[in-house]
């Protein structure tokens, strides 16, 4: 046993535990924890701008990577507060992250301390669990347990608050002999396999809807395989885009109301057996509960007992890790052998989606915002790790942009929090140094944590970030049309300074140049892939993030409907021939 401050025990837990990164700012409260980092040095750390930032990238850190756990660091009081966004986040999302915040001295906390918050009572509802730890000698089964929870049944995030004087006490603790503790993830039975195949083979037009827990669980590989033996096509949802590739010919297209494809609502709609695999039936992916499941009998396998039923009853539901289910599936379809031809319906789904793309090859001025994605598309290859959280511009990303692989979608798909890309993307690029990371945000996303930039320029965290400026609070106003108002959402003025822009407000470009990054503004469609262009070749000669900012036409109604089976498409559709590779790619074999 050696003795040692409790918070050198915490760090050397955090190393012990697999922790690679932190992101935070220090504080009086915490500064011990900080002396613990520096003596020790073997952690990264990312000083951020605002504690709310940290926590988002803690998140972009863990979605990266399998395996990553991101960790967000302040001092007491705001700094706890600060950080309820991306715990949100992150739970909402199935992400494990923890937070570690410091506090006032125990006995101070019912005086009403400087900075003194209950921030465990504040941090509960959107945690797996929050502590304040009391004791010195509890602090490494604190952690240990910390680690336990975040990775055990469904992902998600811990707070553990360690007060100053907790902090700094004497303990005795053996690191060598320090253990992680088992963790705990339910696994689908051979019967309840067989009991899953049975009803897919009894059925005609079956789909696969494949959610995060997919990618959670890093059995991509299995889900793709499971489809292959099977012949079944796949719909990912929003968190599960990247299980299977955007060019599998299995890939059956995305289903939903916002960031859905024409043809991936058009298979569902004509599918008779749903399997879901690691999904929650989102509303913004079913619409009506009754249009979505008429006709059609339901699988649900998910890792959480509760979601079982949460939003409709299954015909069938199995509790289950999604990568130790698709393993038992796999091995089953392989020695059952002979199973239902599926060509005819995969054929059916494949024209579905040969022949109901969306337009992006628009020449017109100001920038209409499908054809930046085309030109993304053809800019970006795909190992391109995109990053994006909410609004007009992820819808149509959604629906217009390709990706092939997972964790090549990284987004804040329930939560929806304003200012997520900026920190999300660097804690993307700090875990995957080598990847091209792209963001994508538009103005009024990238301007809500835009002082986050500097990180990047300081710590050479190099990512695009396409902001797609239409000076407009997009998908506000758009809602805003069955109030028959426009209230609130504008965001242009003319900018006394920067009077080329002509009343669109902010000069992204001088912020972003002001914050030591490099930035580029396009308004003519031709020059939107010399631009990207020039933007990776910036990217690796100054390591830094680089901003594109595209000036596009002020309104812009992207396809979204109350039903699957009522999208409304308010631009013309692309064209069978001369248009249709615009939105097209080739397909595997």
């Amino acid at each position: 046993m050696t003795r040692m401050r409790a918070v050198d025990a915490a760090v050397l837990i955090l190393e012990k535990e697999g922790s690679t990164q932190l992101f935070g700012l220090p504080g009086a409260a915490i500064n011990p924890f900080y002396s613990a980092l520096r003596a020790h040095g073997r952690l990264r750390h990312v000083l951020a701008r605002h504690v709310e930032a940290a926590s988002h990238m803690a998140e972009g850190y863990t979605r990266a990577r399998a395996g990553n756990i991101g960790v967000c660091v302040g001092t007491s009081g705001p700094a706890g507060t600060d950080m309820i966004t991306g715990l949100y986040s992150a739970q909402a999302d199935s992400i494990p992250i923890l937070a570690i915040t410091g506090q006032a001295p125990v006995d101070k906390l019912h005086k009403e301390d400087f900075q003194a918050v209950d921030i465990a009572a504040v941090a509960g509802p959107v945690t797996k669990w929050a502590s304040t730890v009391m004791e010195p000698g509890q602090v490494p089964g604190a952690f240990q347990r910390a680690f336990q929870l975040m990775r055990s049944g469904r992902p998600g995030p811990v707070l553990l608050d360690l007060p100053i004087d907790v902090q700094r006490a004497e303990i005795d603790f053996d690191i060598d002999t320090y253990e992680p503790l088992p963790v705990d993830k339910p696994a689908m039975t051979r019967a309840q396999a067989a009991r899953v195949l049975d009803l897919l083979t009894a059925s005609q037009r079956p789909l696969i809807v494949a959610g995060g827990g997919v990618v959670n669980a890093d059995a991509s590989a299995a889900l793709v395989e499971f489809a292959e033996l099977t012949g079944v096509p796949v719909i990912p949802t929003l968190m599960g885009w990247g299980a299977i590739p955007d060019n599998h010919s299995l890939m059956a297209g995305m289903v939903g109301l916002q960031t859905s494809h024409r043809y991936g609502n058009a298979s569902l709609l004509e599918s008779d057996f749903v399997l879901g695999i690691g999904n929650r039936w989102a509303n913004r992916h079913t619409g009506s509960v009754a249009t979505y499941t008429a006709g059609r009998t339901f699988v649900h396998i998910d890792i959480e007992p509760t979601q079982i039923g949460r939003v409709f009853a299954p015909d069938y539901g199995v509790v289950s890790d999604a990568g130790a289910a698709l393993e038992q599936l796999v091995a089953l379809a392989r020695e059952r052998g002979a199973l239902p031809d599926r060509t005819a319906w995969a054929d059916d789904c494949r024209a579905r989606r040969s022949s109901l793309q969306r337009k992006t090859n628009f020449d017109a001025v100001p920038i209409k915002p499908q054809r930046v994605y085309q030109e993304m598309n053809t800019a970006f290859g795909p190992d391109t790790r995109y990053v994006s959280t909410i609004g007009l511009s992820q819808i149509q990303a959604a629906q217009l942009l390709h990706v092939f692989a997972p964790r090549h979608w990284i987004n804040a798909g329930q939560a929806g929090p304003l200012g997520w890309t900026v920190p999300a993307a660097l804690g993307v690029a700090a875990a995957d140094p080598e990847a091209t990371v792209v963001a994508l945000s538009g103005d009024y996303d990238f301007q809500f944590l835009i002082e986050e930039l500097a990180v990047g320029a300081q710590f050479h965290l190099p990512y695009i970030h396409v902001v797609v400026n239409n000076a407009y609070l997009g998908l506000i106003r758009q809602a805003q049309r069955g109030f028959d108002m426009d209230y609130c959402v504008q965001l242009s003025f003319d900018n006394v300074n920067s009077a080329e822009l002509g009343g669109y407000g902010v000069d992204h470009v001088k912020v972003a140049e002001g914050l030591g990054c490099k930035a580029i503004r396009v308004t003519e469609p031709d020059d939107i892939l010399p631009a990207l262009e020039l933007a990776k070749k910036l990217l690796v000669e100054f390591e830094v993030p680089v901003v594109v900012e595209v000036i596009l036409e002020r309104v812009t109604n992207v396809s979204m409907g109350t039903e699957i089976d009522n999208v409304v498409e308010f631009e013309e559709l692309a064209a069978s021939g001369a248009d249709a590779p615009t939105a097209t790619i080739a397909m595997l074999d």
